[in-house]
């Protein structure tokens, strides 16, 4: 190989190393050099961007629902930093479409990379999909997100899972209910902005109150550009969850990123020092509502999966655990991305 090959191979490398369980970008790479060696029609030419910049991410985007469930949520330019000098531009991406073009093979090579992160991520996920409450252990479980570096990526979605199937399990197995009503001294209000308080309150001038179940929801997918909310509580907690060491640093960057003042800070762990001068602090003690740790949570999972209620939280914890699990990574125990590796004939190329 020369030494232009060698640099382009470094260069997709770094970028499937640096990218998350769903390799969003690797795929649009994949993607191009495919439509690139089998399309010709499209004129595609790799030494010019804008004859794929738009439509590769399309492309990308199909391979990404298929397998994934999910597409890019990113901004544009966090899309468009693949092209740049420092991952894969063009002269970098036409050295790795010279190489690829006579049989997929890079394409083949991503997709190998793709496969085996999944893999070592299912190995991980079955942990918990296989376990009952007599067998989960909730460290154990973390602990090969923490210590495997190719599964580290997928940590923060992981940890947020872990702590949304304990609150929601605890919060509706104590069956918490939250009241919403209006004072009737503004029933004229009410009256005036009658179609706002039907559609947004679900309150009416007959019906002055309503009582909900209390449930913890997660926001959904995110990118790793965002810094909003990972739960929210429809009693009014938002909750952010960081799988750090928490300092003063990063509890500014929780507190100033969120409107709420009843923000709920879930780390990995922090000295009871910083813990109590952040509580403590004027500006930050009628917003912080509680930080918690991982030792409370693995407290907390204990007592729910062996304690006095164990028979009715544990399989529900479990059961909770599962479904996010399904939902966040649909790859996992999906015999689908062999028949599309079959279907490109990737099994028969070499990876190297």
């Amino acid at each position: 190989m020369s030494v232009n090959v060698d640099n382009a191979k470094k260069a997709l490398d770094s970028i499937i190393k640096k990218s998350r369980v769903h390799l969003y970008k690797p795929i649009q790479i994949a993607e191009i050099l495919y439509h690139h060696r089998t399309n010709p029609q499209l004129n595609i030419k790799l030494s010019d961007l804008e004859t794929y910049r738009n439509p590769s991410k399309k492309w990308r985007d199909i391979i990404c629902m298929q397998f994934l469930g999910r597409i890019s949520t990113s901004s544009a330019k966090f899309q468009d930093n693949l092209f740049e000098e420092n991952a894969i531009p063009p002269h970098v991406l036409k050295i790795l479409g010279n190489e690829n073009q006579k049989s997929g093979v890079v394409e083949a090579y991503i997709y190998k990379a793709f496969e085996d992160k999944h893999l070592q991520l299912e190995s991980a996920l079955n942990y918990c999909l296989k376990s009952n409450k007599d067998t989960f252990d909730i460290k154990e479980f973390l602990g090969q997100f923490w210590e495997q570096p190719g599964l580290k990526r997928s940590l923060d979605k992981i940890f947020e899972i872990v702590v949304y199937s304990l609150f929601e399990v605890l919060t509706t197995a104590i069956d918490v209910k939250v009241d919403i009503y209006y004072n009737n001294e503004n029933l004229n209000i009410l009256k005036e902005f009658s179609s706002f308080a039907e559609k947004v309150l679900n309150l009416n001038s007959k019906n002055n109150r309503k009582t909900l179940d209390a449930h913890f929801n997660r926001v959904g997918v995110t990118n790793a550009a965002d810094r909003g909310l990972d739960m929210y509580a429809n009693f009014g907690s938002v909750v952010q969850i960081k799988h750090l060491s928490l300092d003063e640093e990063l509890a500014e960057n929780v507190v100033t990123s969120v409107t709420s003042d009843k923000i709920i800070i879930v780390c990995k762990d922090s000295e009871e020092s910083i813990i109590n001068s952040l509580l403590t602090q004027i500006g930050w003690r009628s917003r912080i509502q509680a930080i918690i740790t991982i030792d409370e949570l693995v407290e907390w999972y204990e007592k729910a999966l062996k304690g006095k209620y164990s028979n009715i939280l544990g399989e529900r914890i479990i059961s909770t655990l599962s479904t996010e699990i399904k939902t966040e990574f649909p790859s996992v125990g999906n015999d689908d991305f062999q028949k599309f590796k079959e279907q490109r004939d990737y099994q028969k190329m070499s990876s190297e």
